[in-house]
């Protein structure tokens, strides 16, 4: 249903609301009725009490004209005659006395066949004047003739009276759903509060955190029920996971020797001077597409070593500079081949420590200085720039800066997804498997760090990776 509310917590408050209303109305009518049916009863039980003290009251006066006595105002209980409306008729219908309260109207119009015979007969009526009333009539035996009395009480001030009773109910029902909807909302929000504890929790595992579960409170509720079920669920997962990564780790290792096999043969083969042309260039090829493949399963072995490690789990702290410097030694026949100028800022902010494994890290670093060589023009520099980036001095920054093509425009983000290479003219040439800033990335944030491309730059690239220090670091 589209006009339902879309939050659960105020359709649960909806629904509660609806129902008690549906309840109070019913409710409601029902007092009312029952209402209604006492206070009319209680009149008709009045109004035979009249009568009854009426009887009493009628006498034939000297001329035979039937009269009330006026000395009933000595009766307390005779006082009430004063407002009622009534009416005195012989045994064919001639009127023998009405009361001055009824003026020239007719009580209930002519007499009715058995009319009071039996007992007090009642009946709702309307006078000329259009007031409903309630009649009582009875038969009553004065001075050996039959006489018909008539008694009746307006209804208005009954009415009236009911009519104020509906105000009050048609004013309480909506005051009392509005406290009620505001019960209903706070008790939804405190019964779903655990739920969206859970949803919070459950939001933050990812593929990172498989082995986070929910807090189970209470095994025996539904959400308790519910949490366990979700646990369940994670552990297959993780499992799952798992079982994946041993199997893209043992791929890659079996792969490796076979492939290390193909390029030693490739290579021996090369180096026969004897070979036919064509052979030694298809074996080139062959080569150089070993060698791609080498790199790829080297990569793939790679991600699943990061993925497996947990962030906390190094046991040391290293110095980032230090472990730069390693890299730019392992590069430095590219670097002279290509005359690049490397110029260090911020070197003593680089000699703080960061707790890493210190591989992995070396093997991230590795990547993305790499490609700062790979698209540096030919004697060109690059730049790397150590800072402390937040207020605490709680975070090393390094960044490495190349003078090269740059990013294209919708690739900062891109650059990091796996296999992904781009297609801009000038990067074509230098792609390789796709990897490399993928196992980087992942590697400094399982560290806990951040990597990401400025895209501020207006020329070359500038890569920012930010670590956390090492708390024994000085």
């Amino acid at each position: 249903m589209r006009w339902l509310p879309s939050n659960l917590r105020t359709r649960l408050t909806f629904w509660y609301v609806g129902v008690l209303a549906v309840l109070l109305v019913v409710y409601a009518a029902l007092v009312f009725a029952f209402q209604y049916a006492v206070l009319t009863k209680q009149i008709v039980h009045d109004e035979i009490q009249d009568v009854v003290t009426a009887e009493g009251l009628l006498y034939f006066d000297h001329a035979g004209v039937l009269q009330l006595r006026q000395d009933y105002y000595s009766r307390p209980q005779s006082r009430l005659l004063v407002d009622r409306l009534m009416e005195v008729r012989d045994s064919n219908g001639k009127v023998l006395y009405r009361s001055p309260t009824l003026g020239n109207m007719s009580l209930g119009g002519p007499t009715r066949p058995g009319e009071g015979d039996a007992d007090f007969n009642e009946r709702l009526i309307r006078l000329e004047n259009g007031t409903h009333v309630l009649l009582i009539s009875h038969i009553h035996g004065m001075n050996g003739q039959q006489v018909l009395i008539r008694l009746a009480y307006s209804l208005a001030p009954l009415r009236a009276r009911m009519i104020q009773f509906l105000v009050v109910l048609v004013i309480a029902i909506p005051i009392a759903l509005l406290i009620a909807g505001a019960a209903g909302q706070a008790i939804a929000r405190r019964a779903l509060r655990p739920v969206e504890e859970m949803a919070a929790r459950a939001e933050g595992i990812t593929a990172k955190n498989l082995h986070d579960r929910l807090e189970v409170a209470n095994p025996e509720d539904e959400l308790g029920q519910l949490a366990l079920v979700f646990n369940h669920l994670l552990d297959r997962l993780e499992q799952s996971f798992e079982q994946l990564q041993r199997f893209t780790a043992d791929a890659a290792h079996e792969l490796r020797t076979p492939i290390a096999a193909l390029r030693t043969i490739g290579e021996v083969a090369l180096e026969d001077e004897t070979g036919d042309a064509d052979c030694k260039e298809a074996l080139s090829s062959i080569l150089e597409e070993t060698s791609r493949l080498s790199e790829t399963i080297d990569a793939l072995l790679l991600l699943a070593r990061a993925e497996t490690t947990q962030r906390g789990q190094e046991s040391e702290a290293w110095p980032l500079k230090a472990l730069v410097d390693e890299v730019l030694n392992l590069l430095e026949v590219l670097v002279e081949e290509k005359g690049l100028l490397v110029h260090q800022d911020g070197e003593s902010i680089g000699n703080k420590r960061v707790r890493a494994d210190r591989g992995l890290l070396r093997i991230a670093l590795m990547n993305v200085i790499h490609n700062a060589v790979k698209f540096s023009p030919r004697d060109g520099t690059l730049s790397i720039c150590y800072s402390l980036c937040d207020a605490n001095a709680q975070t090393i920054q390094v960044s490495v800066e190349d003078a090269g093509p740059g990013i294209a425009n919708g690739e900062h983000e891109r650059v990091f997804d796996r296999f992904f290479t781009s297609s801009a003219r000038d990067s074509v040439a230098h792609t390789g498997t796709g990897l490399g800033l993928s196992v980087s990335k992942l590697v400094i944030e399982r560290m806990g760090g951040t990597i990401h491309f400025d895209d501020h730059v207006e020329a070359g690239a500038r890569c920012v990776i930010r670590l956390p220090k090492a708390p024994s670091a000085v």
